[in-house]
């Protein structure tokens, strides 16, 4: 992974170099070298950014997202079972991930015809492998479709959104920009790449990239849990089967576990000039698919920031 970061960090800032240091919006281009992350290890290949079929996937995907939001598409979670036959959000979303899965299926239709059952290039190559056991019963290409657009979604909506979170924060406090840019180059420097074991040398960069995970608060309530068993939380019996929301918000933002929880402050994640991570940082929630996330966010974010 760590390698695939490193390459994609070249060509989102030779394609930042190309503007010229004119005015631009950087949200596609930071989302297309993060889905090329993805890309490389799910296809086996990245995209040019001018990609027709590439650039219409981040299309569908960051409109998808952006209409998760809308009061239909709310509505709908509500009251699936009503919603569905009225116009609205939601249609458009049933829309996008018919395409979306359609993109995945020719990708996958094209792996089957050079697949080579000794060698693994990519996710769908072992995917597809794992299929052809005699005891892979277990694994069918619908579900390889919905876990590699889970790895798309979870991939790269997060670190994107990240990224784009932290060229804002060091555009608004350009002293905190000074001081990360002063420990990428007396740890780094500006003659390689920067790599993950870098980061246990870099506590103020590392802080400042906790900090914007924290202030972003990028998915306020998280992702639906559901109560695996009958059980009493803070109090409250929880059937099995009931699904909970968690609000992150207030824990991100509670006074009692942050000294200035509506200020941008890298100091949070500081303690006598080290690194210090809190137990009430949780980003995308707690759990193994928070660890995974985190680590992507933090690559690339290191290797963004690093590489400017």
């Amino acid at each position: 992974l760590e390698e695939r970061i490193q390459e994609e960090c070249r060509f989102l800032t030779d394609a930042f170099r190309d503007e010229q240091g004119n005015p631009f919006n950087p949200h596609l281009k930071i989302n297309s070298a993060v889905s090329n992350v993805i890309c490389s290890i799910t296809f086996g290949n990245r995209f040019e950014y001018h990609d027709e079929d590439f650039q219409n996937l981040l299309r569908l995907m960051d409109e998808t997202v952006t209409l998760h939001g809308k009061i239909m598409s709310q509505l709908y979670n509500a009251f699936p079972s009503i919603i569905k036959y009225f116009p609205g959000s939601h249609q458009t979303i049933f829309e996008n991930w018919r395409l979306m899965k359609g993109f995945v299926k020719e990708k996958i239709s094209k792996h089957k015809e050079d697949l080579n059952p000794s060698e693994s290039r990519d996710f769908i190559d072992s995917y597809l492998q794992e299929m052809a056991k005699p005891n892979g019963s277990d694994f069918c290409e619908d579900n390889l479709v919905a876990c590699t657009l889970d790895l798309f979604f979870a991939g790269t909506e997060t670190t994107s959104t990240t990224i784009r979170w932290a060229l804002l924060f060091m555009a608004i406090y350009p002293e905190i920009q000074a001081r990360v840019q002063a420990e990428i180059d007396a740890v780094i420097g500006q003659t390689r790449q920067p790599a993950l074991e870098d980061r246990d040398k870099m506590p103020y960069t590392n802080a400042v990239i906790h900090e914007v995970q924290r202030k972003g608060n990028i998915i306020p309530f998280s992702l639906p849990r559901e109560a695996m068993k009958d059980t009493v939380l803070a109090g409250f019996h929880l059937p099995k089967g009931t699904i909970v929301v968690p609000n992150l918000s207030s824990v991100m933002l509670d006074k009692k576990d942050w000294e200035t929880p509506h200020s941008f402050n890298p100091e949070h994640f500081l303690k006598d000039g080290q690194f210090w991570k809190r137990e009430a940082f949780m980003p995308f929630s707690i759990g193994k698919i928070s660890c995974s996330l985190m680590l992507l966010c933090g690559s690339t974010g290191m290797g963004l920031l690093a590489a400017q």
